[in-house]
């Protein structure tokens, strides 16, 4: 698996073409417009591959949120079949290995919008993740969600209580992963029980990777 990260911006009709046939058949059904405006939208897109097969891509940015270094995945594909794993883990370590650049000694919040309990598996070996079974979250926990939501789109499009953001016109960016194998965190599914993805709901979800974790080069886990 080869992984690759560049500007959006020197993204190609072809590339984008490429990246809506992984799911041309299959819910999210993005397409070629819908990528287009993410090519505009955001900074950063991580594509892996294996040989010369797409295997994911991800668009993403690495900003300050109110001066929180933050990595905000603000769309994420993984093709399903037995290398989604592998897959996921190499867009994520290199989207890793750029947040350690960027913000040097610094702890890191990944925000992302989820479809299904798999997309935990983008989470996992980070710290605090929100939400999480068995954890009330604190007025701080639900301020970063209406600040995530904002950046995502609609800062009035979330229940901060439930975290589920819900836009109901035209297609919505998320993280896209189907797990080949690994562990699904206990008790996630619950965050999910009446959440229509089809309709546009995603469940807003962070984390925080720790500046040793980042430095160390061991995430994903």
């Amino acid at each position: 698996m080869t992984v690759t990260t560049k500007d959006t911006t020197a993204l190609s009709d072809a590339e984008l073409a490429e990246m809506a046939d992984l799911c041309v058949d299959r819910e999210p059904n993005f397409d070629i417009g819908f990528l287009s405006k993410q090519r505009e939208e955001w900074v950063l897109v991580t594509q892996a591959r294996e040989g010369a097969k797409l295997r994911g891509y991800s668009f993403c940015t690495l900003e300050r949120i109110g001066g929180t270094p933050s990595l905000l995945v603000g769309l994420m594909l993984v093709d399903r079949n037995s290398k989604a794993d592998q897959a996921l883990r190499a867009i994520l370590h290199d989207q890793f290995r750029r947040a350690l650049l960027a913000f040097p000694d610094e702890d890191v919040l990944l925000g992302a919008r989820l479809t299904s309990p798999d997309g935990f598996r983008a989470f996992a070996g980070l710290d605090s993740v929100v939400p999480r079974k068995g954890y009330k979250p604190t007025g701080e926990d639900r301020a970063w969600a209406r600040r995530l939501a904002k950046r995502f789109g609609s800062e009035k499009a979330i229940d901060d209580h439930t975290f589920v953001m819900s836009v109901t016109s035209g297609q919505v960016g998320c993280l896209d992963y189907s797990a080949a194998k690994g562990a699904i965190p206990d008790g996630v599914e619950e965050f999910f029980d009446g959440l229509d993805a089809a309709s546009g709901q995603r469940l807003v979800v962070f984390g925080w990777a720790m500046a040793e974790a980042l430095a160390s080069g061991k995430l994903p886990r």
